[in-house]
Order: C-alpha cells, then structure tokens, then sequence
C-alpha cells in the first residue's frame, strides 16, 4: 500500500514514552530476567524498526515477533539481538532462519521431524523454543506422550539449539486469577517432564509482570505495556492498576480540509444515516475506513482545535465528516486519537466506544498513514 505523504494525515510516535515504558519495566525486573520487546504486527501500528531502535538503546535483550518476515525486517535494519517468531513458520523455511540466527517455535513433533530433514546436509543450526498449550488452545504440545518424544528427538540432535521453552497465558490480564493459576499448574508439568535444558523458561508476558502474578519466568515478553497501553483495558470492566507507570506513546492526527453549511433536512455521507435537524456546519477530515479507522466510529467525538465534535453520518473508506460547533478554519488541527489517556478519543475511549481493545484500534491503522517519531522526554 502506498503511503499517504501529499495529504494532510499521520500517525504520530513519542519514541521517548516508548523509552520511559521499557525503562519503568526493566527497573521492574526480577533480577537475572531479560526483557524482550514485543515488535509484532508493526510494534502494534506503532513501527517496528524505530521502535525495535528505540529498545536497543533502552537496554532490551531481544525480540518477539509474529511471523518470520517481521523479523527479517528487523535483520535487514540492522538489530542483532535475539529474535524469537512466536507463531507457527512453515518448516520450508528453517534454512532462512538459521541463517540469520532467528529462533523459531516448535509447535509439534511433526513440525520437528520436517525442519530436521531441511537441515540435514547443511552446517546450519536452528535455535528452537518448544512451545506448550497449557490451555491457550492455540499452538503448542498439549500431551505428555507426544512432548517426551520431541525431547528424545532433540537429545543430542546436531540441527538444533534448544534456546527457550514457553507459553502463553489466557488471562493474565484478568483479576479472577483461576484459570492463570491452572496454567501455571499446566506448563510446570510439562517444565517437569523436560529432558533437554533450555537456555530460558519463560511465561511472563506484560499483565503477568506489571500485575505482579507470582510466576518465575527467565523472560518477559513485553508488548502492549512496551506502548504505554493496559493489558487490562476492556469495555467491560475497569483496568487492573499497573505497577509501574505506563506512558501511551502514539496518536493519530490530520486536518479539516473542507467546512461548509449543510442546510436542514440534508443527509450526511451513505445511507443518509445522519440528516441534519437544523442547518450546521460540517468539517471534512480526509480519514477514512482504509486508514484502519473503523465505519463503527460513528457518532465518536474527536477533536477539532480546542472542541470535541461527533463524527456525523457513516465513515466512508476515504473522508469521514464531523458536525462543528462554529465556523472553524480550513488546515484546522484534528485528533483521532489521543496519546493523553484521559482524552474522551484516547485509544482506550475508542476502543471502549467499538466494544473492543486498544490492541486491535491501534493495529488497525494502515499503512497507508505515515508515521513520524519524536522524542518528549
């Protein structure tokens, strides 16, 4: 996709929030564990490579990802630290991740047996972590048969470097502790059955460190609280307080590129779903579903200079319309979304007003939408 620098619209990066997230976590740490910055799905919207800099000079000790591309991104920008690819990667290509010292996730023992046939004949060795559903339902051994035969398999197995062995929690975000504690029980049995030594165990991921769930983990996996965002955050219930303090570091900005009167009795954008009951002036923001910025937004107040002003009428895939209180300039200032977490458009507000996260609001936003960085320390 193109990315839109001849219009008024961009997607805003306080790298230093970023840096004072990672460090609020670091000084956090139990002492001895790593952090690794979660860098997926381009740093949540917020931009992979900058952001993967950015925890480079923190003092990070490695990366996760989603899938293998992401971290050949990385590679190719020039991050040398660990990186561990947390979905599933065809065995095809394990020749390409070793060869770029990339660790993979071991979902199976199937998944084993392939990468080892793709290795054979080279002099390459691939770095491993085991993964184990202990009740995400995702990827991962979930049986004792099966997860002892993949360590006979790797016992003195010249293809591999068992570096890690880990899993993920459903709810550690969530204050009933029952079904976290199940999984702790889950992943210690199989910790339990082990007969290869991982370099690093690792469990902890951002609400299970900065809500302080009682769990030894070599790693913490570091994602959305990287971004200064909860874990927590639902439409549902109130956030779990944070240990530490959380800093959001993106908003989303553009400008009104048109203002008009629409008279009484006008429909606004498709469906006419909106249609003005006295004459008003309207303000047309170049944003548009394309953007990553939902049709549901609807009626969702953004600002507009110093006024919060109802998004009015269906967002269509370009431009969407907002009703002003006066008559405002055109190049007028709009903001989306809000780095200020008590703003009614902050990425919490917004997603509560979907009925959604913040994860999928600020992942959603295309790349279409230029990213600008800067540092407010």
């Amino acid at each position: 996709m193109v990315v839109g620098i001849h219009r008024p619209a961009l997607v805003r990066v306080d790298l230093g929030a970023i840096k004072q997230n990672l460090e609020q976590e670091m000084r956090h740490l139990a002492p001895e564990q790593k952090l690794f910055a979660v860098v997926k799905a381009d740093a949540y919207g917020h931009g992979a490579v900058r952001v993967a800099q950015t925890a480079v000079k923190a003092g990070v000790s490695g990366f996760c990802v989603a899938i293998l591309d992401e971290a050949l991104e990385l590679r190719r920008a020039g991050i040398v630290l660990p990186i561990l690819v947390l979905g599933v990667t065809s065995p095809q290509y394990v020749e390409l991740a070793a060869a770029n010292s990339i660790s993979l996730t071991v979902p199976d023992l199937d998944w084993l047996k392939q990468a080892a046939i793709r290795l054979a004949g080279t002099d390459l060795q691939l770095k491993i972590h085991l993964a184990i559903d202990s009740g995400m339902g995702r990827i991962g051994f979930n049986t004792d048969e099966e997860f002892v035969a993949a360590n006979d398999f790797l016992l003195n197995n010249k293809y591999f470097t068992v570096e890690g062995m880990y899993t993920h929690f459903a709810s550690a975000d969530s204050a009933d502790s029952a079904y976290f504690d199940k999984q702790v029980q889950s992943f210690t049995h199989f910790k339990n059955l082990l007969k290869v030594k991982p370099k690093w165990i690792h469990v902890a991921n951002t609400a299970t460190s900065i809500f302080d769930k009682q769990v030894k983990s070599d790693i913490v996996r570091f994602g959305i609280g990287m971004y200064g965002l909860n874990p927590s955050s639902n439409p549902t219930s109130p956030d779990i307080a944070s240990e530490i303090k959380l800093k959001p570091a993106l908003s989303f900005e553009s400008e009104l590129v048109q203002v008009h009167t629409v008279h009484q009795g006008q429909g606004i954008s498709y469906g006419s779903t909106y249609v003005a009951e006295t004459d008003q002036i309207i303000g047309t923001v170049p944003i548009g579903y394309a953007d990553g910025f939902n049709r549901k937004f609807q009626g969702f107040k953004i600002q507009v200079g110093d006024a919060y002003c109802p998004i009015v009428g269906r967002v269509c895939m370009d431009q969407l319309m907002v009703r002003l209180p006066h008559e405002m300039p055109v190049g007028s200032q709009v903001i989306l979304l809000s780095k200020d977490p008590e703003a009614p458009n902050s990425l919490k507000h917004a997603a509560d007003y979907l009925g959604t996260i913040h994860y999928e609001v600020a992942c959603a936003l295309s790349q279409r939408l230029p990213r600008t960085y800067y540092l407010d320390d």
